[in-house]
């Protein structure tokens, strides 16, 4: 079994779906598991119909209609014959946030997040189990929610591993080709739950670990891990090979190309990643697995924006010790903030976080009972692996202002309040 990973950007528009076909009509589908997102910003439009549903009710069912809308056109575009089962199952899953939202008491945003922008991806996955069934490609479609079992920590899940791999290797006895979803799974509560922002990636690296599968390809509209991001840096190099401790390395730091967790089940199995090009199917893309760390040897450029930078210091000129710190992360885990750099000085103690969970205020709130704090919001972390001087030199004389500069022997991290 290989696992085959497509992305929003590769499913946006009919064209795109019809462009999965071609790959596999390449690469061949026999033992073949295809995960997929949503359909171009889907998730997006979602997410603002979460925002409505607890600011603007009137609005929420307007935007959930567009969405509606755009798939009917995509639906549309793929079948020159209206199928009716297809728009029949789309709609009824519309439907079903429709009820959910009208009929919930719940005043928990991730909860009702979960339940709602979950749908992208469900519906993505029937017009194109559908299409591909309709082209000759013969395939079953497999709801993720019945395999990836989770617990219910509801927008960034933990996974329940031996439940989800008796649950897939029993879910794909006797077929052959796999139609499913990324980024989602189910709580034993039988609530949705999502594995977090692009967590399409991770997904099909479950399914890979549970079935011991032959290799994962993602395929994105690059042409494999770049040493940078195109938009924000210009002459990208494309790298030819990555190690695994490479990569989680990488991830860890924000590089949008993988998502962190994807790594580490691979790894615990060898099992390959490949990262290619959906518009080039024939390029070897980029490798990731055991070998040299990083071919070729560059600087790798990550940008992390909408960051946070705390600045605590005692209110008595006292040091900040171990008591200190250990209450500041039990108060950054209360309030669900993701720590992305730290650095701490006798009496003051610096955090870069990721605010994901809209609780900022609450924690500034806490933090100021006991501590000065000032705050820097709206910052970007820049980091910087194998770094060398010119990399340093660019970053400090390109971007912006730096607010805070950390090294270590591969890594150089900035925070860096960027220029208007």
């Amino acid at each position: 079994m290989k696992v085959f990973k497509f992305g929003g950007a590769s499913v946006k528009d009919a064209a795109g779906v019809k462009n999965i076909l071609r790959v596999l009509q390449h690469t061949g589908f026999k033992d073949t598991l295809i995960v997929v997102s949503a359909m171009g910003k889907t998730t997006n439009a979602l997410e603002q119909v979460v925002h409505y549903f607890f600011e603007n009710k009137e609005q929420f069912l307007k935007n959930i209609e567009m969405v509606r809308e755009n798939h009917h056109r995509i639906i549309g575009d793929l079948f020159e014959v209206e199928n009716a089962e297809i728009t029949q199952k789309v709609n009824a899953l519309f439907d079903t946030v429709i009820g959910f939202l009208n009929t919930t008491d719940s005043v928990e945003y991730s909860l009702v997040y979960d339940q709602v922008v979950s749908v992208g991806e469900l519906i993505s996955s029937i017009i194109i189990s559908h299409y591909m069934n309709n082209q000759g490609v013969e395939n079953y479609w497999l709801d993720a929610r019945e395999c990836i079992k989770t617990d219910a920590y509801f927008r960034d899940a933990n996974l329940c591993w031996t439940d989800t791999e008796a649950a897939i290797q029993e879910a794909v006895i006797g077929r052959s080709t796999f139609i499913s979803q990324g980024f989602i799974g189910s709580a034993s509560n039988g609530l949705t739950t999502t594995l977090g922002r692009e967590g399409s990636d991770y997904s099909a690296a479950i399914f890979a670990y549970a079935l011991g599968a032959h290799s994962v390809t993602i395929w994105k509209d690059v042409p494999g891990v770049l040493n940078g991001d195109p938009r924000k840096f210009s002459d990208t190099v494309l790298l030819h090979q990555i190690s695994y401790r490479e990569a989680i390395e990488l991830a860890f730091y924000g590089a949008s190309v993988i998502h962190p967790k994807t790594i580490q089940p691979l790894q615990r199995k060898e099992i390959p990643l490949y990262v290619k090009s959906f518009e080039n199917p024939y390029d070897l893309g980029t490798a990731v697995s055991k070998g040299k760390t990083l071919d070729p040897e560059v600087p790798c450029y990550i940008v992390k924006n909408d960051q946070t930078l705390l600045k605590l210091s005692s209110k008595d000129f006292s040091f900040i010790l171990e008591e200190n710190i250990s209450e500041i992360f039990a108060l950054l885990h209360q309030y669900q903030m993701r720590v992305e750099m730290i650095q701490s000085s006798a009496i003051s103690f610096s955090i870069c976080i990721y605010n994901k969970y809209s609780k900022l205020e609450s924690l500034l709130e806490a933090l100021k009972m006991k501590f000065k704090v000032k705050v820097n919001d709206g910052v970007s972390l820049y980091t910087i692996r194998h770094f060398d001087k010119p990399a340093i030199n660019f970053i400090k004389n390109a971007v912006g202002e730096i607010l805070l500069e950390q090294r270590t022997l591969n890594t150089a991290q900035f925070v860096v309040r960027e220029k208007a």
